[in-house]
C-alpha cells in the first residue's frame, strides 16, 4: 500500500471511528493494579488506574520517574515478566480483553492493532539486522505480503516519517543511524501495520531539544492523518501540552488529576500538578522563579496509608494521613484526588 493508500485507509477508519466513538471507547482500563513480588517485598507499581481512550484521541500520562507510567503501558502490551508480576483489573482494546488473550491472539494484537514506541530505539530494533529487514518481516508477519510488496511498504513508511534517501537507509543497521533517525525508523516500524492504538513511552526524552520538537510534530501529524489513538507517557508537562488532548497526572501508581489540556494547565486542582507546573519552564513563567517540589517520591514497597503526596504537600492536613483521598469529579472529564477539592469547584 502506498503512502496515499495508507492515508485513504485512514479516511475510511476515520468515518468508522466516528460511528464507533458513540458506542464504546477504543480502550477501557478498569481498576488496573500491578504488583512486583520480590525477596525484599512487594512493589505496588500501579494502584487501581481507570481510564478510557477514544479512537483518534491522544491521552498523555504525566509524572515523575517511578510514578507507574511506563508500567501501565507495558501492562497494556503484556510485556512485564510473568514470574514476578501480579496484574489485576481489566484492559480492553477494541472490545478484546488483553489480559485474557492467549499467546497467538496476543501476538496478533501486538503490532497489528496496538504498537509501541520506546524511549530508546535500540530496545525495539535487533542490532544484527538492518532497519529494512525488520520492517519487512513485521509487515509480512501481520499483513501476509510478499517480499517485494513488503519491501515497497518499508520504503514508503521510511518516506512517511521523513527519513531522507529511504532506498539507502533501508539497508542501514540501527547503529548506523543518528538518535533522531533511529527514532523515526522506530515510528515507521510501529506504524507498519496501521495500528489503531499507539503506545509511546517517553520517545523524545533522550533527544536534544530541536530533534525532540521534530519528533513530536511528526507524531502529532501522523496521529491525525492515520486517525490513531495515542497513549503517550512523559515526565515533561511541556511535551504533554504539545502532543495531547487530555492529561492524566500520575503519582505513586494512581491518577491524581485528569482533564483536558486546557483545564489542567489553566486551573490545576491537585497540589502535585501545581508543583509540576511551578517547576516547569514555560511562557507564563517569565520573570518568576522555578520552584522545585520538596522531598522525593514515596517508596512503592511501603506506601503510606493516606495520601502518598502528603509528605511533600504544602497544604497537608491531619486527615491526609489516614486514608487515600477519593476521586472528586468536577465534571464528566475532570477529576482530582485531593480532600481540598470539592465537586462544586470550577474547573475553568
Amino acid at each position: 500500500m502506498s503512502v496515499s493508500g495508507i492515508t485513504e485507509a485512514a479516511t475510511v477508519r476515520r468515518a468508522a471511528a466516528a460511528i464507533s466513538r458513540a458506542a464504546a471507547p477504543l480502550v477501557r482500563c478498569e481498576r488496573l493494579t500491578v504488583r512486583f513480588v520480590g525477596r525484599e517485598g512487594t512493589v505496588h507499581a500501579v494502584n487501581g488506574v481507570d481510564f478510557t481512550l477514544e479512537a483518534g484521541e491522544v491521552l498523555c500520562i504525566v509524572g515523575e520517574s517511578g510514578a507507574g507510567k511506563s508500567v501501565t503501558l507495558r501492562a497494556m502490551m503484556r510485556l512485564l515478566p510473568d514470574h514476578r508480576t501480579q496484574i489485576a483489573g481489566r484492559i480492553t482494546v477494541g472490545g478484546k480483553d488483553v489480559l485474557a488473550l492467549d499467546r497467538r491472539a496476543l501476538g496478533d494484537l501486538r503490532g497489528g492493532e496496538v504498537a509501541m514506541v520506546f524511549q530508546e530505539p535500540m530496545t525495539a530494533f535487533d542490532p544484527v539486522f538492518t532497519i529494512g529487514t525488520q520492517i519487512i518481516e513485521t509487515v509480512k508477519r501481520h499483513d501476509g505480503l510478499s517480499e517485494r510488496a513488503a519491501r515497497q511498504r518499508a520504503l514508503e513508511l521510511l518516506e512517511m516519517v521523513q527519513i531522507p534517501s529511504p532506498a539507502r537507509r533501508v539497508a542501514n543497521y540501527p547503529h548506523e543511524m543518528s538518535g533522531g533517525m533511529r527514532q523515526r525508523a522506530m515510528i515507521a516500524l510501529a506504524l507498519s501495520c496501521r495500528p489503531r492504538l499507539l503506545l509511546a513511552d517517553e520517545p523524545t526524552t533522550a533527544l536534544d531539544a530541536t530533534v525532540q520538537i521534530q519528533i513530536l510534530q511528526l507524531l502529532r501529524r501522523l496521529q491525525r492523518e492515520l486517525e490513531m489513538a495515542v497513549l503517550f507517557v512523559t515526565h515533561d508537562l511541556g511535551v504533554a501540552v504539545e502532543i495531547s488532548d487530555r492529561i492524566a497526572v500520575m503519582y505513586a501508581g494512581r491518577f491524581v488529576e485528569t482533564g483536558s489540556v486546557r483545564a489542567v494547565i489553566r486551573a490545576p486542582q491537585h497540589p502535585y500538578t501545581q508543583g509540576l507546573l511551578a517547576s516547569t519552564v514555560h511562557g507564563a513563567m517569565r520573570g518568576r522563579r522555578l520552584e522545585a517540589i520538596p522531598g522525593a517520591p514515596p517508596n512503592l514497597a511501603a506506601l503510606p496509608p493516606g495520601c502518598a503526596f502528603a509528605p511533600r504537600c504544602r497544604y497537608v492536613e491531619a486527615a491526609c494521613a489516614t486514608a487515600v483521598p477519593p476521586e472528586t469529579w468536577l465534571d464528566d472529564a475532570r477529576m482530582a484526588r485531593c480532600i481540598r477539592v470539592t465537586a462544586n469547584q470550577s474547573s475553568a
